[in-house]
């Protein structure tokens, strides 16, 4: 079958053989024809909409930032309609009491874009930023993040226009290349990548499937508290993005969030249960060995971004403690400084507990297994852990794993680890000093942690639930959604019809006679085939 692949911020034919997660899924379902479809960051690099020149084939962008999209304003009467979109779809953003609006704004505007390509100059425009004035202005939107100045309804106009670059997309369509053509879509990381999606489904009844390594309303959550714009501007965003988020999941055929951490958020967001499966993101370091021996005096390793967020403190404090216990203890830090000046901040908090001369911070490392080599018991004092893969990392090393149980720790640990509440460092080196002093525990633990993260981040069984999903969907899907009889016929066509060498005549069962091939059905000749079909 074809498979639309659509991804935000990747370039996937850069990366290609560097073991990422598209490039594993492609690689892993070769029996299907995948497309990429890529929202990139900025304009310049292979043009607007050009294939890519990779080694990917089928490669197709979209600069979401930096010179907007070519086109021509619209006309008058036009210009009215693409207002009208656009109100609805603001004051669904803006009015609590007309969220329901956002959909129906949404598909409105693809609609017009889709004909006319003038979108991007219309979000541009004077007038729009007129419309959003007004409805931003009016009685009863919501403006409990500050009244939005002149300079924030220029700025939201400007964003907004980015974020709704999908919709004018030259990928529509039946034609080859068009995702009217796909089978299905998979959505990867959500976001504005799956408003093609969205529009896809609306305009020919492709159905689509996303997945989330993290979900991305989360992410825009969390980023939106360091954005250089004014609260009004970064609550419109988050308003957009929530809408955004609550309709793909609501369209969505399939959701399959990268763990039950996450699979709870999409529910909190108003995903349907049913339609919800939990497959983790493989990694193909399950093949890795495991680390050698350990070093010869007891090492504390911790790794990960030096930053508020993983409390490096929270591992100093209780490295303290340990140290009172066994002086021969060493801590070796492991990341690179994603805040100005923390890592000077940990060093100075070294000093003041006395033990900065058994601290070592040695940056990033050449690769994850050569840190958690380096130590004896591997330590983890997050404040939130979203993403389960350097934990799971950690684990296929064999080295046993001390974390704070906060976000997907426990799902992943489980039992093969100890768990200690986040801020609380004598809790932490009492966990360590246990695992420090006793050999056979150590080497228990850690080797059941590694069974464990290979049974569950595997890339085989990842492979094997898409194959299973997509086949699924497309069973289940109408065949021909786009034609004039619009009841569901899965399997419309015979397997039979679909062979290369198929003869004009088909043998029916059970006599010698043979018979017409079975015509198609009227209206089909313009619409695109069978989902199920290709797959035999």
């Amino acid at each position: 079958m074809r498979v639309a692949l659509l991804t935000e911020g990747v370039r996937p034919h850069a990366p290609c053989g560097t073991g990422g997660w598209c490039d594993r899924l492609v690689d892993g379902l070769r029996e299907h024809d995948f497309e990429w479809y890529v929202l990139t960051g900025e304009t310049g690099e292979t043009g607007e909409t050009g294939e890519g020149s990779g080694p990917r084939p089928g490669v197709r962008e979209l600069a979401l930032r930096g010179r907007r999209p070519p086109g021509r304003a619209p006309g008058a009467l036009r210009r009215r309609q693409y207002a009208a979109a656009y109100e609805q779809l603001v004051r669904a953003l803006l009015r609590p009491g007309d969220r329901d609006g956002f959909g129906p704004g949404l598909y409105r505007l693809a609609g017009l874009a889709r004909t006319d390509r003038a979108l991007p100059a219309f979000l541009v425009s004077a007038h729009a930023r007129r419309v959003l004035e007004r409805v931003w202005r009016s009685p009863g939107a919501d403006t409990s993040a500050g009244q939005p100045l002149v300079c924030d309804v220029l700025v939201a106009a400007d964003l907004l226009e980015q974020c709704l670059r999908p919709l004018s997309a030259p990928w529509y369509g039946t034609a080859p290349g068009g995702l009217g053509a796909a089978d299905l879509c998979h959505v990867v990381g959500g976001g504005p990548a799956a408003l093609p999606a969205l529009v896809a489904k609306r305009l020919h009844g492709v159905p689509f499937v996303v997945t989330e390594h993290g979900p991305h309303l989360r992410e825009q959550y969390l980023g939106h508290r360091e954005a250089p714009h004014r609260w009004p501007v970064r609550a419109l965003l988050l308003a957009f993005f929530r809408a955004l988020t609550e309709e793909t999941y609501r369209q969505a055929a399939i959701l399959t969030p990268g763990s039950a951490h996450d699979q709870r958020w999409q529910l909190r967001c108003g995903a349907d249960p049913a339609r919800t499966r939990v497959v983790y993101e493989g990694s193909p370091a399950v093949d890795r060995p495991a680390a050698g021996p350990e070093p010869a005096v007891p090492t504390l390793v911790w790794a990960g971004a030096l930053e508020p967020g993983r409390d490096p403190e929270l591992a100093l404090h209780a490295f303290a403690r340990v140290r009172a216990e066994l002086p021969a203890a060493r801590l070796v830090v492991h990341g690179e400084e994603a805040v100005p000046g923390y890592r000077a901040h940990c060093g100075a908090v070294a000093e003041r507990l006395g033990v900065a001369g058994a601290v070592e911070f040695a940056g990033r490392p050449r690769s994850a297994a050569d840190a958690w080599a380096e130590g004896t018991v591997v330590v983890f004092s997050a404040l939130s852990q979203r993403r389960p893969r350097l934990l799971a990392d950690a684990m296929l090393s064999g080295r046993a794993v001390v974390a704070t149980d906060v976000g997907v720790v426990r799902e992943v640990v489980g039992p093969t680890g100890l768990l200690v509440p986040p801020r609380d460092p004598r809790a932490l080196a009492g966990a360590c000093l246990a695992l420090l002093r006793d050999e056979e525990r150590r080497a228990r633990l850690g080797l059941a942690g590694r069974l464990r993260a290979q049974e569950r981040f595997a890339v085989e069984p990842v492979i094997g639930a898409f194959r299973e999903i997509y086949l699924e969907l497309v069973s289940q899907w109408p065949a021909f959604p786009a034609a004039a009889d619009p009841r569901p016929r899965p399997f419309a066509r015979p397997a039979e019809y679909w062979l290369t060498d198929r003869s004009p005549a088909v043998a029916a069962p059970g006599d010698g006679a043979p018979t017409p091939a079975p015509a198609a059905p009227a209206g089909e000749a313009a619409v695109r085939p069978g989902a199920f079909a290709e797959a035999v």
